[in-house]
């Protein structure tokens, strides 16, 4: 009875690829060479944006919806007639409305017995978030580079594990290996203020508390740069604590808090903080919960700090703060401070 029940839960392969077709995930497509026939799965017309079988499977039609940039990517027709496939290739694809995809096509090549080439099976995955995803940060990364090679600031984060992510192009600028970098960032600090300043950075890490401090470091040129330093502990709604983010930048450059880093800053805000905004605003806890739409029992809950740091409630509150002319500031010492427009 069990192997029964067990078998009724268990998905065939073609189940599995029904499903993800239907999703308009996948597909699938065979050649095989005697006689010619050509077969595409309805996902894979799906995917490249035509109604299944209202057109003749064809390699040709396949290669015209390609990207003309692209259409080098995949081998000619007599190369897959002779079994010269690439295992995989990632192509753009031109649906016939104009839209286009990523794809990520694999082949295989099926032998006979005598080694010769007789048919090639296909499958195709979209993988355009994927992809575009992975070109954002691309672009990202390379701002995020240029922004250090001419202005000196980066943005920052570290994991659990204590390694930070940072700009590559910080070892050109400071002539350091950049792993070095990222495993001891206190490394570039000038050797007379490195034990201070890491003592209290670690201090600060340690209890999950922003921090901000300012330090000379030295630059590959020989130069002698000072610079703030800001960073701040980052927490999922659950209240879980997923590492620190953080902003650098010469002392004087008059840099604000980037977007990317404001929730930190804001899940820093405390039940204290909260209540010296609303004194500045002549606010009770109810004229707080309407602004931000939370219930009273919220506000007071995040007053009390039994809320989760990372709460979404806390986000909305300090919001509505913000827009009622409440700044939240980190001050030379690292504490936070409320003012009013």
């Amino acid at each position: 009875m069990f192997h029964s029940a067990l078998s009724a839960l268990t998905f065939s392969a073609g189940e599995f690829l029904t499903i993800t077709e239907s999703r308009g995930l996948s597909g699938a497509w065979s050649w095989v060479f005697t006689g010619g026939e050509q077969v595409w799965s309805p996902g894979f017309y799906r995917l490249l944006g035509l109604v299944p079988n209202a057109a003749k499977a064809s390699y040709d039609l396949l290669l015209s919806l390609i990207h003309p940039d692209d259409r080098h990517l995949l081998p000619s027709l007599a190369d897959v007639r002779q079994g010269h496939v690439p295992r995989e290739v990632i192509v753009r694809v031109i649906r016939p409305n104009g839209t286009q995809r990523i794809l990520s096509l694999t082949m295989e090549v099926r032998f006979s017995a005598e080694g010769r080439p007789v048919a090639i099976n296909g499958t195709a995955l979209d993988v355009s978030d994927r992809e575009q995803l992975a070109h954002v940060r691309y672009e990202e990364r390379r701002r995020r580079g240029a922004l250090y090679l001419t202005e000196h600031i980066a943005t920052f984060s570290m994991g659990l594990d204590q390694v930070r992510e940072l700009p590559f192009e910080m070892a050109q600028v400071h002539n350091v290996p950049f792993g070095d970098i990222c495993i001891d960032p206190f490394l570039l600090i000038v050797p007379e203020e490195r034990a201070a300043f890491q003592a209290m950075a670690e201090a600060h890490i340690e209890q999950r508390t922003i921090y901000q401090g300012t330090a000379h470091e030295r630059l590959a040129n020989g130069e002698l740069w000072h610079f703030r330093i800001l960073t701040m502990p980052v927490w999922d709604p659950d209240g879980t604590y997923l590492g620190r983010c953080g902003l650098k930048y010469p002392v004087g450059a008059g840099s604000r808090v980037p977007a990317p880093m404001r929730a930190g800053l804001e899940q820093s805000v405390t039940g204290h903080h909260l209540r010296a905004a609303r004194a500045l605003l002549d606010w009770s806890m109810m004229d707080l919960a309407q602004a931000s739409g939370l219930s009273h029992s919220t506000v007071r809950r995040l007053e009390e700090g039994s809320e989760q740091r990372g709460s979404r409630s806390r986000l909305h509150a300090v919001e509505a703060l913000r827009r009622a002319g409440v700044r939240f500031v980190v001050t030379d010492d690292g504490s936070l401070a409320i003012a009013r427009n």
